[in-house]
């Protein structure tokens, strides 16, 4: 049976700092992310089956992304929360703002990371991720692939 990858794009508001960092991103701004989720997998054959000639329903994947990625990230600030911006974050929250601590420093490389492990958990069994990009400007964005991840 022939493998496809279907890919579907996702784009969300996000705001971050980098600490330590030796640039303008040291500093809180924000960019208008644009999330591709490519997937593998054997389109289903049995015609009886309602997702028929499907790898997966292009709106399951999109669920899993939402819930996983999209919901959460959009329109927050993230800090890495083994920094001082622990203090900002605080600040920010306690003023009604959606902050998210996370334990990396929130560059869209690690960001990327991290997002294919919460869509791998949530893929079903014959379904497999086969890559990600994250478009964090329009000239600039990470990639990940499963096959450099093995």
């Amino acid at each position: 049976m022939s493998k496809i990858r279907i890919t579907k794009q996702f784009t969300f508001e996000t705001g971050h700092a980098l600490y330590g960092y030796d640039g303008k991103c040291k500093n809180v701004h924000g960019h208008s992310y644009k999330l591709s989720v490519t997937v593998i997998g054997s389109p289903i054959t049995d015609s009886g089956n309602v997702k028929f000639g499907m790898v997966i329903d292009f709106g399951d994947l999109k669920k899993i992304v939402k819930e996983e990625i999209v919901d959460i990230f959009d329109h927050a600030t993230v800090f890495n929360k083994n920094t001082p911006h622990v203090e900002l974050a605080h600040e920010l929250e306690q003023r009604g703002h959606h902050v998210i601590l996370v334990g990396y420093q929130p560059t869209s490389e690690n960001m990327v990371i991290d997002f294919a492990k919460k869509i791998k958990d949530r893929l079903p069994q014959n379904i497999a991720l086969h890559s990600l990009r994250l478009q964090e400007t329009d000239t600039s964005f990470a990639e990940w692939y499963q096959s450099d991840n093995l």
